[in-house]
């Protein structure tokens, strides 16, 4: 048996391709009305304009407190609550050390760890009172680093050791924590790496954002009496 999810909300950032369009899709195929987030209005309405089903836009950029205000906001003025939030958002760039600036990751480390800390934070009475479930969308790079990568990486760490400290926190209120660390999938992001690592970009040879949506799905129709905390995927096909 699985837990049934239909007519449950969901928040969904980084929704508007992607890995974060499939899981919003894959979600309201299951019967959930979905919140899709993302920070460009023109993407976003389009994605959803693609998925059939309770679906609706909100455009904000999480790293603006303001604008997670906003959010939060919305969410508790709906008469519908909040069951699941799954963070997905974030951004990327890529420089060997020495060619790296702290900038870029000034930057990472706002829209990585501390725009996903703080909406989560702000949305936990909600989940609480739903009995609700938290989903980080992490990385490989949250396990291992590889060169030219070493500020995101460092981010997706923290964001891990930020989910498993509050799986510690918040289990006993009903609240269950997973970290989903994909490997290389076919997405804009991917396609960036291997251009900056000046390799061929073949997407049907990489893992496809519905494998990760499909993962999602079933860590959070598991039964109560379980959780998922920690998936790890990779491509079948290594290079």
């Amino acid at each position: 048996m699985t837990l049934d999810v239909a007519g449950r909300t969901a928040l969904v950032t980084g929704a508007s391709q992607g890995i974060g369009q499939a899981i919003s899709a894959r979600l309201a195929q299951a019967g959930m009305r979905v919140w899709m987030v993302a920070r460009r209005p023109a993407p976003l309405d389009q994605a959803v304009r693609a998925i059939p089903g309770d679906v609706r836009a909100y455009a904000a950029d999480l790293q603006s407190s303001a604008a997670r205000d906003g959010l939060v906001e919305a969410i508790r003025s709906d008469d519908q609550g909040l069951h699941l939030l799954v963070n997905n958002a974030g951004i990327i760039h890529l420089g060997r050390t020495e060619d790296a600036s702290e900038d870029d990751f000034s930057e990472q480390l706002q829209a990585n760890v501390v725009a996903p800390y703080a909406l989560t934070r702000s949305l936990l009475p909600l989940l609480e009172g739903s009995g609700g479930q938290i989903v980080f969308i992490n990385s490989s790079a949250g396990k291992t680093s590889n060169p030219g990568a070493g500020q995101f990486s460092a981010t997706q760490h923290a964001m891990r050791a930020f989910a498993d400290s509050l799986r510690a926190e918040v289990n006993q209120r009903g609240i269950r924590v997973t970290v989903v660390h994909p490997g290389r999938t076919a997405t804009p992001r991917q396609a960036e790496i291997h251009s900056f690592e000046g390799r061929s970009y073949r997407p049907e040879r990489l893992m496809q954002p519905s494998d990760v949506a499909d993962v999602v799905l079933c860590a959070v129709t598991l039964p109560r009496s379980a959780e998922v905390t920690e998936i790890a995927l990779r491509p079948m096909l290594k290079t």
